[in-house]
């Protein structure tokens, strides 16, 4: 292997990232809202009010911890670069050129 490779724009991830920030803020809003309102909302509505618990998970893509993981995905893309030269992989910032050689 040798050459240069960047996984920066070419469709690698887990999948957690949204197209923008206020994108992944709002799904973020929507879910731990249903899920919250899921709970308390139990009292006044009996066992109907649960029905938002799948709502809530269904906007968190599954769970709040895999929602968190993609804030932090989405915060990040673009500004982080994985390069990888003949087996070794750097993290850098996107605005850093290649490193010595």
């Amino acid at each position: 292997m040798s050459g240069s490779v960047s996984a920066s724009g070419s469709g690698f991830g887990s999948g957690f990232a949204s197209a923008s920030v206020p994108r992944h803020l709002a799904r973020g809003g929507v879910g731990f809202g249903a899920l919250i309102g899921a709970f308390a909302l139990l009292p006044v509505f009996g066992p109907a009010a649960l029905l938002l618990a799948p709502v809530g998970l269904v906007a968190l893509r599954g769970c709040p911890m895999c929602w968190a993981i993609g804030l932090a995905e989405t915060v990040s893309r673009g500004r982080l670069r994985r390069e990888c030269t003949d087996g070794r992989c750097e993290l850098r910032t996107a605005g850093s050129g290649p490193g010595p050689r």
